[in-house]
């Protein structure tokens, strides 16, 4: 039955190759930078499902649901366009990399496009092409499907500084991080053979992924690593992967760290807060709460949190607020931020740990036993 199947499929190989990427039966592989096109200032490299868009897929209930759902019903969550927006500047380059099938592209393309998310790579999972080839550990598969794909957007356009952006809900932590350490030399590609050994790479994926990694362009280059903990996982959890790595409960916490690295500026980091409010999610002392969160777990100083204010203050001044007669006067705002600031007087965080090198392997053992806990449990 497989074998006809697959010749069935192999007679659809005259397809226009936009329809066979559609259906998921060819990959789609970006097409780098045009010829002659300058290299990007800074790259932006995003999840989407628990990252950007409010996805649900522990049940086949909840796969299902996300399936039949229009881009209309698709949620971002609250300040994450408004982010991406303000990423998608002038040399910026923003990267989609996607666990959701293929055969979704339309619909998530219509979603990104409906919110005004500009993007110049989208790559979604092809799991068609894995179910026709029996390759069902890839179904699953993270390290192997999404390290290849960051390390060939790299070689196909490398920047200076690269940011990142994933969730708590499967391995982006350990992704991020090795790829980074991949780029860096930290990790060598004897070590990337023993990781992707323990990930339970098909033999053809790993040579792949040590071919792509021994050609990627090397540097010092991921500035910063954001996780969204949508699952609400404990953030001392990820202490371990170094100050890089943020987790974030929202978006108005990794626009403050972006404030703080230069990336954003005070302005940007207001319509970030806006969009918040205007979900109906978040109030503004919401907001000051995330401050002192993000300040008392050393992620954001609070002598950049003051100069936050006062540049805000003057963005306000010159227009930021306008027509904005729902909020109290700004200089309300400011000076009740400050006195959020000031009460966690001059308490300091928890000193950092030398910087060793993470165990991958481990790290890679330890997430599936997670994984088959959680399967075990129901989830």
């Amino acid at each position: 039955m497989m074998r006809s199947l697959l010749r069935r499929v192999s007679k659809l190989s005259n397809l226009p190759i936009r329809v066979g990427e559609r259906i998921g039966l060819f990959d789609h592989i970006p097409a780098g930078l045009a010829d002659g096109a300058p290299a990007p200032k800074h790259t932006f490299r995003w999840d989407l499902d628990k990252t950007y868009l409010r996805t649900e897929f522990d049940s086949f209930v909840d796969l299902a649901k996300s399936a039949i759902e229009t881009a209309a019903d698709k949620q971002a969550y609250p300040g994450a366009t408004a982010l991406l927006r303000a990423l998608r500047q002038d040399g910026n380059r923003i990267c989609i990399v996607s666990g959701s099938p293929t055969q979704m592209r339309q619909v998530l393309a219509t979603k990104l496009r409906l919110d005004g998310v500009e993007y110049d790579e989208f790559v979604l999972k092809n799991n068609l092409k894995n179910i026709l080839r029996g390759r069902f550990r890839a179904l699953r598969a993270q390290i192997p499907y999404k390290l290849p794909a960051m390390l060939q957007s790299r070689i196909g356009a490398p920047a200076p500084f690269e940011t990142l952006f994933g969730d708590d809900a499967e391995a982006d932590a350990i992704i991020y991080c090795l790829y980074a350490d991949l780029l860096s030399e930290r990790v060598s590609l004897q070590d990337l053979e023993r990781v992707l050994v323990a990930s339970r790479a098909y033999d053809d994926d790993a040579n792949r992924i040590l071919d792509l990694a021994a050609r990627v362009p090397k540097g010092e280059t991921v500035r910063r690593l954001f996780i969204h903990l949508d699952r609400r996982s404990p953030s001392l959890g990820f202490r371990r992967f170094g100050p890089r790595l943020v987790p974030v409960f929202n978006y108005f916490q990794a626009a403050l760290v972006l404030y703080e690295d230069k990336v954003l500026s005070a302005r940007q980091v207001i319509f970030v807060a806006l969009e918040m409010i205007d979900s109906g999610q978040y109030e503004l002392g919401h907001l000051a709460t995330s401050v002192q969160d993000v300040i008392r777990r050393g992620r954001l100083s609070r002598e950049c949190a003051l100069q936050l204010t006062t540049e805000s203050t003057e963005a306000a001044k010159s227009g930021a607020l306008s027509g904005r007669s729902d909020l109290p006067p700004f200089e309300e705002i400011a000076e009740a931020f400050r006195h959020r600031v000031r009460e966690l007087g001059g308490t300091n965080p928890v000193p950092w740990e030398a910087d060793e090198p993470l165990d991958y392997v481990r790290l890679v053992d330890e997430e599936h036993e997670h994984r088959r806990q959680r399967r075990r449990s129901g989830h």
